[in-house]
């Protein structure tokens, strides 16, 4: 695993630095595949950043979007993720229908819905079942309490070993997400993170031991790039981790 830190002056510059991290990795991942695969991740700190790609001129027809998690709402719900991205950056550029793959949120049972995700995954990217595909990015949040993804504390999520796709929850509320080793097997892992309020959590984070049940995003270690984007108020007690 390759880890990288970066903490910039500014949300603007997080989301600049993120963008340019993106761009970098499409041509790259076309040339040597055909098409360039992201993950995204929900909440107010991405929003901008869909919004700067929807503005860039790319090749909309090679790039597939995924989710790397979804709360169990309609996509027209004002806390769901594929209608906060949708409306930041999809309905705005000319990507094919077939191109955005959303995690379905309209089975009675949302295991039912993860199980379903996990098909369509593996009929994507042509595995097999057992076998986890590769992502070429994973957008990833973190929250105050270090969850990632649908990935709570403590709760069964962590523990899913044999699934691309499971079911988490928060308050009782039913989410669905991607698993921590479908999230660790992507090419580049990339954490953008800001606010004052993240600091407890990225100090077990990065931590030289502390709990990963209690701090779940220790437990995204990727075989590829791992990435931790920071603004200022976020990272500046990590300041003596820079290179």
């Amino acid at each position: 695993m390759n880890k990288i830190l970066e903490i910039l002056p500014d949300k603007a510059a997080l989301i600049a630095r993120s963008l340019q991290i993106i761009l970098e990795k499409i041509p790259t991942a076309i040339a040597e595949r055909g098409i360039f695969t992201i993950a995204l991740s929900g909440g107010g700190t991405p929003k901008p950043l869909y919004e700067a790609i929807a503005a860039e001129n790319l090749p909309w027809d090679k790039i597939h979007v995924f989710w790397g998690d979804e709360r169990y709402v309609p996509p027209t719900h004002p806390d769901s993720n594929e209608g906060m991205a949708r409306q930041a950056w999809l309905s705005k550029v000319p990507i094919p229908a077939e191109n955005i793959h959303p995690m379905p949120t309209d089975a009675d049972d949302p295991a039912i819905a993860a199980q379903q995700h996990e098909q369509q995954l593996q009929d994507f990217f042509q595995v097999k079942s057992g076998e986890i595909p590769v992502l070429d990015v994973v957008l990833l949040g973190m929250g105050d309490d270090a969850h990632t993804a649908s990935l709570f504390p403590h709760t069964q999520a962590l523990q899913v070993c044999d699934r691309l796709v499971t079911m988490g929850s928060k308050d009782g509320q039913p989410r669905i997400t991607f698993t921590i080793p479908l999230i660790n097997q992507a090419r580049c892992v990339m954490f953008i993170v800001a606010g004052v309020s993240k600091q407890p959590a990225l100090a077990q984070v990065f931590a030289a031991s502390a709990d990963s049940n209690l701090y779940p995003s220790r437990l995204i270690q990727p075989f590829g790039e791992l990435w931790w984007l920071l603004d200022e108020d976020a990272g500046r007690n990590l300041k003596d981790r820079l290179p």
